[in-house]
């Protein structure tokens, strides 16, 4: 009888491929392509622990919120760090994707980082199943991103993909439709940039917020002396005698500090490569090391791992969406991708 429920339902209701990231949530339709994307921040009351805003608009609150509201980034380091509130966004993201109708009990398809623990990523499927869907499934971060690359992850070759994301960077060899190698760690954006707010406490006795720290790395961060020098205006609060204060700040001062966190990366890089067999090592080196994620955008990180690995580092468009498109492309030929996903309990 479930089975011809979960039919009925899943007349009513389109099909979710999610990218649940602990900076950004994206949500994609085989048909429409990404038909969101949101902060994953949730503004709550902190005496009715209702929600008060979510989203894109929720992101423009932090370090702004009286008292009596908390502004929370419910996923940390790539996996869930509250449980209920990212339940109560999840949902709140459905209803927004099908305000129009009715009855929506998708199925659903998210990632999750490869290095995640059996309770991590039971978690996510729990809390896919609470917010509403009818059918949860999981796809590996590097392998969603591999397909969205446009890589056949099923070939007998191999390939390695660096996904940098908010919380986490994950490092993993490819083949066969597998993961071969894989290692996730911390060292990401997040980590960048609180380093580039400590960097501003210190230099020029600025307080600034993450919001402000990130468009500063957006705007002017590189790990490479750039061919024209950026600069960016920030603003924030003296340390001194706590009023307002502006500074201007160059992307040349940024290449120490950002240079130190992607040095983490490339002996990550060096350790995967030494514990991968000498076959899929002849493959990546002939194919090159592919770069993903937010993180894969930083000025000059290609060619830093380039000069460092002495293999090529390709960085395709698009690289923020990597992860979406593959699942996207999983959704559009789900019987071709269903090995690959991690659909029960007892799978993992």
């Amino acid at each position: 009888m479930n089975k011809y429920i979960k039919n009925f339902l899943g007349a009513f209701s389109e099909d979710l491929g999610i990218d649940l990231g602990t900076s950004k949530t994206l949500i994609c339709t085989k048909k429409k392509g990404v038909i969101l994307s949101e902060d994953s921040v949730v503004v709550i009351n902190s005496k009715t622990k209702e929600i008060f805003e979510f989203g894109n608009i929720a992101k423009k609150m932090i370090g702004k919120t009286p008292s009596y509201l908390e502004a929370i980034r419910p996923l940390k380091n790539g996996v869930i760090a509250d449980y209920e509130v990212t339940e109560k966004m999840l949902r709140n993201f459905y209803k927004k994707t099908n305000s129009k109708k009715l009855i929506s009990t998708p199925r659903v398809i998210l990632c999750v980082p490869a290095g995640g623990t059996q309770v991590e990523k039971r978690a996510v499927i729990e809390v896919a199943r609470e917010a509403g869907a009818r059918e949860a499934y999981l796809i590996e971060e590097p392998i969603a991103a591999a397909v969205g690359m446009g890589l056949d992850i099923f070939d007998a070759n191999g390939y390695m993909v660096v996904d940098i994301g908010g919380g986490t960077s994950e490092i993993t060899v490819i083949s066969l439709g597998g993961v071969i190698k894989a290692s996730s760690f911390r060292v990401a954006g997040d980590r960048i940039d609180i380093a580039i707010m400590e960097y501003i406490r210190q230099k020029y006795n600025l307080a600034i917020g993450e919001v402000t720290s990130e468009d500063i790395k957006k705007a002017v961060g590189c790990v490479v002396e750039q061919e024209e020098e950026l600069e960016i205006e920030v603003s924030g609060r003296s340390t001194l005698n706590g009023l307002p204060k502006s500074i201007i700040v160059v992307s040349s001062e940024l290449i120490s500090i950002m240079g130190e966190l992607t040095e983490e990366i490339i002996e990550e890089i060096r350790a995967i490569l030494e514990m991968t067999p000498p076959e899929l090592s002849s493959d990546i080196k002939r194919n090159g090391i592919y770069l993903s994620g937010g993180g894969a955008l930083i000025r000059g990180l290609d060619k830093k791992i380039e000069n460092a690995i002495g293999t090529k580092v390709h960085v395709p468009d698009n690289s923020r969406y990597h992860v979406i498109s593959g699942i996207q492309k999983v959704l559009e030929s789900f019987n071709k991708y269903k090995n690959v996903l991690i659909t029960t309990e007892t799978e993992y």
